[in-house]
């Protein structure tokens, strides 16, 4: 693996436009080599304002002293970004969908003090629908690891995802519903830097087979743990089992014992996640 040291986070815009450009020449394949680079942002501080327009977004109540459990995820998405337009990594950006999040925080991590972010992309898997990718996000403070993450984006190459047939288990619970507006992930994207257009509006969501705008996975689950609630040493999977659809009316659903999930149109199930704490997320 070869370390690159950033000295400041990369632009997203240029990024974006560089991915955009080069998705149309790339074919998704399980069998193409992996990117073997590994980022590094050392001496990253939050920024207070947009910490609080992100956890106005996502539910998240405003004003504490620790980050939210899923926003580490966004100050590591430049990186995220950096790897996934550069022309070694071999999916296409444009398109890509989030498909599962794995993430372990071993402590609180304050809201002023200054991390360590590292990034790199860890394998390539086929898949019924296409290539997955699985992203590698550590977050380290004084040299430990104390937050990290496994994601997965797929690159389809069969059209729109075959139904899952895990969403026909028996239901959780209803705890509430949620009324989402068609502007959710053109909010959410503001405040993440994720401009995928599948999440933008429902004419960019059609060119990728999608009926109506996409909201983002890592949305969806935040506003299932804002409502859920985490402990301090904590770990999360989840899966994003099928597109939540904007505008739309979403139920949240949950055991009381870490298990909670997200329910769109005609009950379909399209988060499914637990909570617990301590344990270990590979790769971190």
């Amino acid at each position: 693996m070869h370390t690159v040291t950033l000295a400041a986070p990369p632009a997203l815009g240029p990024l974006l436009a560089r991915g955009a450009l080069r998705s149309p020449f790339k074919r998704p394949a399980p069998d193409a080599a992996v990117p073997r680079t590994r980022l590094v942002l050392p001496g990253v501080r939050v920024d207070l304002a947009h910490l609080a327009a992100y956890e106005r977004v996502c539910g998240f109540p405003t004003g504490e002293s620790a980050l939210p459990l899923t926003y580490p995820h966004v100050l590591g998405f430049p990186l995220a970004m950096r790897l996934m337009s550069g022309r070694d990594f071999p999916l296409p950006l444009l398109g890509l969908v989030h498909t599962f999040v794995e993430i372990e925080r071993r402590t609180a991590l304050p809201a002023d003090e200054s991390y360590e972010i590292s990034v790199w992309v860890a394998e390539l898997t086929a898949r019924r629908s296409g290539t997955e990718a699985v992203v590698v996000t550590a977050v380290r403070s004084e040299g430990e690891v104390v937050w990290s993450s496994r994601s997965g984006y797929l690159a389809r190459t069969e059209g729109p995802a075959p139904r899952d047939t895990a969403g026909v288990r028996e239901r959780l619970p209803t705890v509430a519903e949620w009324r989402l507006g068609g502007d959710v992930g053109r909010r959410y994207g503001a405040v993440s830097g994720d401009r995928n257009p599948i999440h933008l509006h429902p004419c960019t969501a059609r060119l990728f087979g999608f009926p109506r705008a996409v909201a983002h996975g890592m949305w969806t689950l935040a506003r299932c743990l804002a409502a859920h609630g985490t402990p301090a040493t904590t770990v999360v999977r989840a899966r994003f089992r099928a597109p939540v659809l904007l505008p739309g009316t979403v139920a949240y659903g949950a055991d009381g014992r870490g298990r909670f999930e997200l329910r769109g149109e005609g009950g379909r199930l399209c988060v499914a996640g637990s909570v617990r704490g301590g344990g270990s997320v590979r790769g971190g």
